[in-house]
């Protein structure tokens, strides 16, 4: 039988495909996550991670949502196969599948929206698969972008259990307001992926918190009111820990984190 090369092309490329993803699911199953260091030690020892409690948001309110795709320069495209989502709401049928069978929790839950992001899973599942590796694991648990490395493989859509990568079908810049948004933040390209970086832009090791958080600071008047907070786990002397140990000691609230089947290990908690 007589290939034409295109047909030639296809099954080599389909032949290659197999071979980087084999090799993928192998690391997969190692548990092994590359972790790109920080040069002078300062992010060693630190777990950035986030709360958020359903309880307290207002119905309506979306001024995360607004403030995170403003400074990142999220464009707004209408149609639904093609839109870049960094943070958003949805229901907790979508958000905790695998609690459907849970008919207490179901009801309990019913109509409480959820906000839902990349989750920085300590364990991700995307930073394995990347085969150039443009998207990566900082020494505190941010999962990173590299949107010069990306080569639009989706591997990593693929990979995340969260549906919380978007890829760019069409060019981000022509749905994006002259001048842009935010000059000190870069745009993307069409053929990338992107996805919530938990502002690490921003001087979150001093202290800054991501915009969606200061959004709902802002509007509740505090931090601990907030209906996100964010913060180093791994530092027990910190606001956040205090925080979440008034949340589940004195609001009775129980920390839930998504799909947690899949041993991600994300680093998003759901206080309910």
């Amino acid at each position: 039988m007589e290939l034409s090369r295109r047909d030639f092309l296809k099954m080599a490329g389909i032949a290659s495909a197999g071979v980087v993803v084999a090799g993928s699911a192998g690391t997969l199953l190692t548990g092994c996550t590359p972790v790109a260091k920080s040069k002078d030690g300062s992010l060693a020892g630190k777990q950035m991670a986030m709360l958020y409690v359903p309880s307290r948001h207002e119905e309506g309110c979306t001024d995360c949502t607004q403030a995170c795709h403003l400074k990142h320069n999220v464009p707004n495209i209408a149609d639904k196969k093609h839109e870049i989502k960094w943070i958003w709401e949805t229901e907790f049928q979508h958000a905790f599948t695998e609690y459907m069978e849970n008919d207490l929790l179901k009801e309990r839950m019913k109509g409480v929206p959820y906000f839902v992001l990349c989750n920085h899973c300590a364990n991700p599942a995307c930073t394995r698969v990347c085969p150039t590796k443009a998207t990566f694991k900082r020494e505190d648990g941010v999962v990173m972008m590299d949107y010069h490395r990306c080569i639009g493989c989706r591997f990593c859509v693929a990979a995340c259990p969260y549906g919380a990568r978007s890829f760019n079908f069409e060019d981000p810049r022509d749905s994006l307001s002259k001048p842009v948004p935010n000059p000190n933040f870069p745009t993307r390209e069409r053929g990338v992926v992107e996805k919530c970086n938990f502002c690490s832009e921003l001087d979150i090791q001093g202290g800054e918190l991501p915009y969606c958080v200061q959004a709902c600071v802002k509007r509740k008047g505090s931090l601990e009111k907030s209906a996100l907070i964010f913060g180093d786990l791994a530092d027990e002397k910190s606001d956040f820990h205090n925080i979440l140990e008034h949340l589940q000691k004195e609001e009775k609230l129980i920390p839930l984190r998504r799909k947690e089947i899949a041993g991600t290990q994300p680093k998003v908690y759901y206080l309910v």
